[in-house]
């Protein structure tokens, strides 16, 4: 192997490794959070809303993602 070779695979490894750790340190640490448990409370059920109760927000469009075909 010829020097200018041996180098380049030195500085490419110390990359790599320096890219691994790097990547490595990202995220959250410690534990998951527990669910919510503030849900709100069921409908009426005749469908009417409690007197007073501010009208509920229409339901958001679904929008697509491009990568949506490859998860189907």
């Amino acid at each position: 192997m010829r020097r200018g070779d041996s180098r380049l695979l030195r500085g490419l490894t110390i990359l790599s490794l320096c890219a691994a750790l790097g990547l490595a340190g990202c995220g959250r640490k410690g534990d998951l959070d527990p669910p919510s448990a503030a849900a709100a409370p069921p409908p009426p059920a005749d469908g009417a809303a409690p007197q007073g109760a501010p009208p509920s927000a229409p339901a958001p469009r679904n929008r697509g993602f491009v990568l949506d075909p490859l998860l189907n």
